[in-house]
């Protein structure tokens, strides 16, 4: 019996040291995303466990509404994914962007993503991702590279999407008057190509013409700025503003009702991308035509990132779905923006 309580007595006290050091264990971390605004640190390696995609990304910045809803779907579809994202945000400066691709390379991910912000000057640090085994995927904006030094395009054809803008101008202002131009950032894939579709259609039209055309870096700040000066220096001629993107155009819309004009009775407004906002001022009579360029491309860029990693064939072009929105209907098709 005293054997008995003995061993009884030994087992108590096994078990409560057992217990005392599992609850003195600290609690490990999840393993996270690395979704905060700056990628982790070069040292830090990609974590890999469980063969979980590890993508890296280097986003632009937070020029505009547009920009703001594909981050959000980059963040949201890599949480929903279950993928390990190591996000920059470059602050519009190229630069930031290299340095970024860079400390991706060094640590390991399976995937680097990038908005260029520019289409020039990424050959060197797209060659180092490739002797690296690192494919590169270009979202929403190109770059001026071989075909080699990158596996995929996902996004817009915005020579399209200039043409369409066109022939919307010409719609509104019956093929005849005055236009002025709002430029994105000089030397961006968006900027060159959404020019070159406008002016390619506005050949079809002899009694339209572009009297004026300047960069607004496709901020609201700065098209209202550029827009000011328009009307200063052409007053009482302007009929039609093309806006590379809705952001530039709001802003403009601003600078028009200071003005003492009416946008988009006074000056047709036709820009491009389809945020709420520019729905919005299509709905208050501001505004008159937006061609959408679609920004929620989290979920097609993560899945082209799972083939390339599963060593599948993807396509050099995924295209974006994307329509074409008047001010006519905008009361009903506001209710179904996601952005």
């Amino acid at each position: 019996m005293k054997i008995m309580k003995k061993i009884l007595s030994i087992l108590l006290v096994v078990m409560m040291v057992v217990g005392l050091a599992a609850c003195g264990q600290e609690a490990q971390p999840a393993a996270t995303g690395g979704n905060g605004p700056n990628p982790a640190a070069p040292s830090e390696p990609a974590q890999k466990g469980n063969d979980r995609l590890v993508v890296g990304f280097a986003q632009i910045g937070q020029e505009s509404g547009w920009r703001d809803a594909e981050t959000w779907s980059i963040l949201n579809a890599a949480e929903e994914m279950g993928v390990d994202l190591k996000f920059s945000d470059g602050q519009q400066k190229q630069e930031n962007q290299i340095k970024a691709i860079r400390s991706f390379i060094q640590q390991g991910v399976d995937v680097i993503g990038v908005a260029p912000v520019v289409e020039t000057g990424w050959e060197t640090v797209f060659k180092e991702a490739k002797d690296a085994g690192i494919p590169i995927v270009l979202v929403d904006r190109m770059a001026a590279v071989s075909d080699d030094l990158y596996a995929c395009f996902i996004g817009s054809d915005f020579i399209l999407e200039g043409q369409n803008a066109c022939k919307e101008m010409a719609r509104l202002l019956n093929n005849k008057g005055n236009i002025v131009e709002l430029q994105g950032t000089v030397g961006a894939s968006a900027a060159t190509d959404r020019m070159k579709g406008f002016a390619e259609e506005l050949k079809n039209y002899p009694d339209m013409k572009i009297i004026a055309s300047q960069t607004g870096d496709f901020t609201r700040a700065k098209g209202k700025e550029v827009m000011e000066a328009f009307l200063k220096a052409h007053p009482g001629e302007i009929n039609g503003v093309y806006a590379h993107n809705d952001d530039m155009a709001l802003g403009a819309i601003e600078a028009i009702k200071d003005a003492g004009l009416k946008p988009g009775v006074d000056i047709k407004i036709v820009s491009i991308d389809g945020v709420k906002a520019i729905f919005e001022a299509m709905v208050a009579g501001e505004a008159n035509v937006t061609v959408e360029c679609n920004p929620l491309l989290g979920p097609q860029f993560f899945q082209v990132c799972k083939d390339l990693k599963e060593g599948k064939q993807v396509p050099k072009w995924v295209k974006s779905e994307e329509g074409i929105y008047r001010q006519e209907t905008a009361a009903e098709d506001i209710k179904t923006r996601k952005y």
